[in-house]
């Protein structure tokens, strides 16, 4: 019998064999990807849980030397004095105005400008507009704060009476500019997610296209709108560089924009940078302001998940 046949009888069990190696093999390297991937996910899952467990650590050593009667109840906020005092709601209240300076000033410019991007601009502008939006939100925050202090301060000391040198005004106007392409981002997917039957039927019945709009889509998408509100607040609350380049760093309880004030993430950096000694109660107030900011963007966050679930659902 010639080679030749012998070979052509042995092909196709050699193909087989072969094919049985490359299905062992691509199982084995999906097995790797797979646990690769679970490593990652895993990763990510105790990075969380580290920061909780170091947070709650320094949170329950600030607690054996400061009730929280005195944390909650006390009036001013003074940890690294000679006679410390720990009323955190000077750095909350801070924060709060702040932040809802800020949401002031995005919500109504950046729901206008997704209202716009979805609903009037042309395709070729949409395009050019909505990458320029998430520039300017990965514009470094301490850009925004010297422009807060040496452009908005100034002009703003010719329109309002009584405004300091540093005050909470002008850092939330820059703040608000600064979330503002997250708003109309997130917002404009959430418009555009509405299905164009219901602008349709409005059309249909004879409301007008801003009666549409107002009417039918923007109640359609108020989830996503929420959910994109709720995630620029988190990050604002969150700023870290704006608030203490230009509002000063003097915490006080009072919702006078005019005037210097002190938030929770400001106080962290000055004690960062401070000679706190470690194990004192003024290095752990870092622990607590940190885990009341957790908290606070934790649940910010996890409703903001929740609306977007929502919105998700109606979509479907």
């Amino acid at each position: 019998m010639p080679s030749s046949w012998s070979n052509s009888r042995h092909e196709p069990r050699a193909r087989v064999v072969s094919d049985l190696f490359g299905v062992i093999g691509t199982r084995r390297w999906e097995e790797l990807i797979e646990l690769a991937l679970r490593g990652c996910a895993s990763l990510s899952v105790l990075t969380t849980v580290g920061i909780i467990a170091v947070l709650l650590w320094g949170t329950i050593a600030f607690f054996e030397h400061v009730p929280l009667s005195r944390l909650l109840l006390d009036t001013e906020w003074a940890p690294l004095s000679a006679e410390p005092h720990f009323g955190i709601g000077s750095l909350v209240a801070g924060t709060a105005l702040t932040t809802a300076l800020a949401t002031l000033v995005a919500l109504p410019l950046g729901l206008l400008a997704a209202i716009y991007l979805s609903e009037f601009a042309p395709p070729l502008l949409r395009q050019m507009v909505k990458p320029a939006l998430e520039v300017l939100a990965g514009i470094p925050t301490v850009v925004f704060g010297y422009f807060a202090l040496v452009a908005v301060t100034p002009m703003l000391r010719h329109i309002v009476p009584g405004l300091a040198g540093f005050n909470a005004l002008s850092p939330g106007i820059v703040m608000g500019v600064m979330i503002m392409p997250m708003i109309a981002s997130l917002s404009e997917d959430a418009i555009d997610a509405v299905p164009h039957g219901l602008r349709e039927g409005a059309l249909a019945l004879g409301a007008t296209r801003l009666r549409c709009i107002f009417s039918v889509v923007l109640p359609s998408a108020r989830s996503g709108i929420a959910s994109a509100l709720l995630l620029a607040v988190s990050r604002a609350i969150g700023e870290t560089m704006i608030v203490p380049i230009a509002a000063g760093q003097r915490p006080q309880a009072t919702l006078d924009p005019r005037v210097p004030i002190e938030t929770l993430t400001a106080f962290v950096m000055q004690v960062s940078t401070s000679d706190a000694c470690d194990g004192t109660p003024a290095y752990h107030t870092i622990f607590v302001v940190g885990a009341l900011l957790f908290l606070m963007t934790l649940g910010t966050n996890v409703a903001s998940h929740s609306l977007a679930r929502r919105a998700r659902r109606r979509a479907q």
